[in-house]
């Protein structure tokens, strides 16, 4: 069974958010994923969006999705995407 990773995304600083952009698309690739949505233009119909960027992955299988997000390289990319949010809380 295939694996997707939904995220919800709202970045406040998008230089110190670079970083990040540049360097998840080979860690999600390495672990067979791709990108299914990035952050496409939006057309809503109803409700409201819970964030300013959509991105879902597929990987092939859940398993793949778990290790690309516990990998080394990815959990290095974390506090760059932390760092660049806005707080939503």
């Amino acid at each position: 069974m295939k694996g997707y990773v939904l995220a919800f995304i709202d970045v406040e600083d998008p230089s110190s958010y670079a970083p990040y952009a540049a360097g998840a698309p080979a860690t999600i690739a390495a672990h067979g994923g791709k990108y299914l949505i990035r952050n496409r233009p939006k057309e809503l119909r109803e409700g409201a969006l819970p964030a300013d960027r959509l991105v879902v992955l597929e990987f092939p299988s859940v398993a793949q999705a778990r290790a690309w997000y516990e990998s080394p390289e990815y959990q290095a990319l974390v506090p760059i995407r932390q760092g660049a949010r806005k707080d939503l809380s």
